[in-house]
Formats: C-alpha cells, sequence, structure tokens
C-alpha cells in the first residue's frame, strides 16, 4: 500500500564502540524530531532517562528498546521485527514481547515478526506463517499446528505441544507457599 508507514526493529545492530553517539543523537538521524517526541517515544518504548546515555554503553535489552523507541517515532502503522530478542535473556526477551503486546493493542498497529521461537510465535500470534525454503504451512496457530508439513518439520510425535502454548488468564493463580508448621 502507498505511504504504508513501516517501523523496523533489526535482528542487530552493529556499531563501533568507540562512535560516541547518544541515544538522543542516534533516534535524530536521519531525521530531527522534537525532543518531547523522543522522550515520549523513549518512555513508551521502556527507556526512559537513556537520552544521554552513549549508545555503545546499553545493554542488549537497552538497545532493543531504543531501536523500538526509533521505530515508533515514525507512528508505524507496521512494526517489523527482525529476530528482535535475539541475544535477549528469557526475562529480557518476555518484557520485549509484552511492550510489542501492549503497543499493538494502544497503537492499533500491526505486527510482523520473524522468529524462530516457536513457542513465542505460536502463542502470540494471530497467523502463523511456516517457511522452509518455501511456505510450507500458514494460518491460525492451531491450524499450523496441526499441519502436516508442520508436524514432519517439528516431529510427529509432538502434534505442535512443543510450540503451541497458551495460558489464558481466565483464572487466578494461588501463589501463597504454605508455611511449615512448629516442629514438635
Amino acid at each position: 500500500k502507498p505511504g504504508l508507514r513501516l517501523g523496523y526493529i533489526p535482528q542487530k545492530l552493529t556499531l563501533d564502540a568507540t562512535l560516541p553517539i547518544t541515544v538522543w543523537r542516534f533516534l535524530n538521524l536521519p531525521k530531527i524530531a522534537p525532543r518531547s517526541e523522543i522522550s515520549a517515544a523513549l518512555s513508551r518504548a521502556g527507556a526512559e532517562g537513556m537520552d544521554d546515555q552513549q549508545l555503545a554503553e546499553l545493554s542488549g535489552g537497552q538497545l532493543q528498546r531504543v531501536l523500538l523507541a526509533r521505530a515508533l517515532l515514525g507512528k508505524p502503522e507496521v512494526l517489523l521485527l527482525d529476530e528482535a530478542t535475539q541475544g535477549l535473556d528469557q526475562p529480557g526477551a518476555a518484557s520485549f514481547y509484552q511492550l510489542i503486546a501492549d503497543m499493538r493493542r494502544d497503537l492499533g498497529c500491526a505486527v510482523l515478526m520473524v522468529s524462530h521461537e516457536l513457542h513465542v510465535v505460536m502463542a502470540a500470534s494471530d497467523r502463523v506463517v511456516c517457511l522452509n525454503g518455501h511456505v510450507c504451512c500458514e494460518g491460525h496457530p492451531e491450524h499450523v499446528a496441526s499441519a502436516p508439513e508442520y508436524r514432519a518439520l517439528f516431529g510427529r510425535g509432538t502434534q505442535g505441544a512443543l510450540a503451541l502454548y497458551r495460558h489464558d488468564h481466565d483464572h487466578d493463580h494461588d501463589h501463597s507457599h504454605p508455611q511449615e508448621g512448629p516442629k514438635s
């Protein structure tokens, strides 16, 4: 569609560690944005207060949040994630995916995610396209998980179980841990 606004978050951004560029200056490349817009994008991406930090000194999770802020500056209609959580630990990846879900809900933008993390793809997607040199199968996650082409790739015995897990929050968890009683 002509004029479609895309926000892109790459798998990896390679930076020269000696490049003296702050987050604020990076977010102004190639187009200068008002500081208020940059601050708002950083805040929405969970990276508030990083404006003056050196880009090369950020952790992997911080850098991904800055890249998300950069994508948000363009007011995207589609967010394109290319293995955006590679290199993040599990809590960092989970936090990042939650941010993306919030963006989708709050901004109404579509999300196109390229990932090898099947459990995330199957649990967090409305539509899945499984590629293996060609389109093997596509559709709703439950449909894809039961597709013969998918099961041939990932094992017939799993019936998609390794890749398909949804946890609905239509109930409460008892997170209390009973105390041990007095010893006699």
